[in-house]
């Protein structure tokens, strides 16, 4: 009678193999809403810093710098 999977000469039954398979797709589904998140934050900042430069908020930064060490 077949109870399982025999790997590495053990003989996993079959709720441990479910077992695992459910604690991988966890671990998965983790790490895919970590990338997610990672990947929202990051297109965020970058939309951001896309509309400082365009209202030239860092040539203004650089200008009062300047004036500021030109004195």
């Amino acid at each position: 009678m077949f109870t399982g999977i025999e790997l590495f000469g053990f003989n996993l039954p079959f709720w441990a193999i479910f077992l695992i398979g459910i604690i991988a797709i966890i671990i998965i589904w983790k790490l895919v809403k970590f990338a997610l998140k990672l990947l929202l934050i990051l297109v965020i900042f970058f939309i951001i810093l896309i509309g400082l430069d365009y209202f030239d908020v860092f040539g203004w930064i650089e200008n009062l710098f300047s004036g500021i060490i030109s004195y």
